[in-house]
């Protein structure tokens, strides 16, 4: 009588609440994005510490979402058409639960979890697995009805990017049409990847999604062509650090993708809306330093921290006109190639730690006697001269041209 009652409603609170009272025991239903929708307030004092993180941030928080993904959860949720057990993982506070995909029309559109305060018998997962169709369906409806709202959104940001609008009460004016809260502080933050691949940039554009979703901040994330444009943003007094959270999703994202080159780019915090552009090109030209260097790992993501990488491909550009060649450094490269030294290695790890002895030591677990003789092999080999400012910049700017070229 239960299941028939239940297939009847269209609540998603109603159901959740019918469902926890026939399991008796606590449930929780989130969207495909994990993000929270409902949970049975009368077994409340069940829940775990992982459960209690949720519905105080309405969403599962970054930790343990990466967590979900390391254990393969994430991958079984999109795979696994019944009800199945995730076992305890202390590490996050999570007891043991069964968790089902709400599945319509061959796609998932949430998740159903139900702590298992008691070990679950087979009549409830089939009396799940029932229930998770209908909640498919009806989370199918919501989702159709969100697109259309989605693609209003998206339109509306992507025309403020290409400066549409003329000034910021025209923009401000559109909003309100919409009914959109425009945060009060933001910034843009932009992935992409290296080859033009269908496949991983859907892939790519879900696990972006998936964590800027998860963040404690205002996001909205479309895409235009083949970046990814996370709108990262907050309508709180004080001094909210964006640029912190989009570092961290930047790193979460990146992260899962070891085996797959991709960029992405943090534009600076601005108080206008106006400003979305500025935002979104600094963040493009963060990405198109890191496509020239060719290893993105090496630059920090941030445009404000960018640094002398914001000019190394108009350096390059200078020196292949000019024919410029640092005598220096063909010496020592040779040198190690010839003996298999690291001395263009040890070079820059010297100039990064502003030539101190006791931290580039440090940084390339050797004795401060091995730097010292290496140092001494640089000074024998060149005319390299570490007191004088400028001949510092030089090499470091050569340094970073003669690795991309390699």
């Amino acid at each position: 009588m239960s299941l028939e009652k239940i297939l009847t409603l269209t609540n998603i609170n109603d159901i959740t609440d019918m469902v926890s009272t026939y399991l008796k025991k606590p449930v929780v239903i989130e969207n495909d994005q994990f993000l929270l929708l409902a949970y049975s307030s009368y077994y409340i004092e069940h829940f775990d510490q992982a459960n209690q993180q949720t519905i105080f941030t309405k969403h599962w928080p970054i930790p343990i979402l990466e967590k979900f993904m390391d254990e393969g959860i994430v991958e079984q949720l999109k795979t696994v058409e019944h009800p199945f057990r995730v076992k305890q993982i202390e590490e996050i506070g999570l007891n043991q639960r069964v968790v089902v995909s709400a599945v319509h029309k061959g796609q998932v559109f949430g998740f159903i979890w139900v702590q298992e305060t008691e070990v679950m018998p087979d009549s409830d997962l089939e009396f799940l697995h029932e229930v998770s169709h209908h909640i498919g369906k009806l989370l199918y409806q919501k989702k159709q009805i969100n697109m259309k709202k989605d693609e209003e959104k998206n339109e509306f940001y992507q025309k403020v990017i290409d400066e549409v609008y003329q000034t910021e009460n025209q923009i401000k004016w559109e909003a309100a049409n919409m009914s959109l809260l425009i945060p009060e502080t933001f910034l843009v933050n932009v992935f992409t990847i290296a080859q033009s691949d269908a496949e991983h940039f859907d892939e790519l554009t879900d696990t972006v999604s998936l964590f800027a979703n998860a963040l404690n901040h205002f996001s909205h994330v479309f895409t235009n062509q083949l970046k990814i444009i996370v709108l990262i943003g907050s309508n709180g007094k004080g001094k909210d650090l964006l640029s912190d959270s989009a570092t961290d999703l930047t790193n979460t994202v990146l992260s899962q993708f070891n085996g797959q080159k991709a960029f992405s780019g943090i534009g600076n915090e601005y108080s206008s809306i106006l400003q979305l552009r500025k935002s979104y090109l600094e963040a493009l030209e963060v990405i198109n330093a890191a496509k020239f260097i060719g290893k993105p790992e090496q630059l920090p993501f941030q445009y404000s921290k960018l640094g002398i990488f914001r000019y190394l491909e108009m350096i390059s550009n200078h020196h292949g006109k000019t024919n410029y060649i640092n005598m220096d450094l063909q010496i020592l490269q040779k040198k190690d190639q010839e003996s298999q030294t690291k001395l263009l290695q040890t070079m820059e790890i010297y100039l990064l730690n502003n030539c101190r002895i006791k931290p580039t030591a440090e940084q390339l677990y050797i004795h401060t006697n091995t730097l010292k003789y290496r140092m001494n092999q640089i000074a024998d080999l060149t005319s390299i001269d570490f007191d004088d400012f400028h001949s510092r910049i030089q090499l470091y700017v050569d340094l970073q041209l003669l690795k991309q070229k390699k």
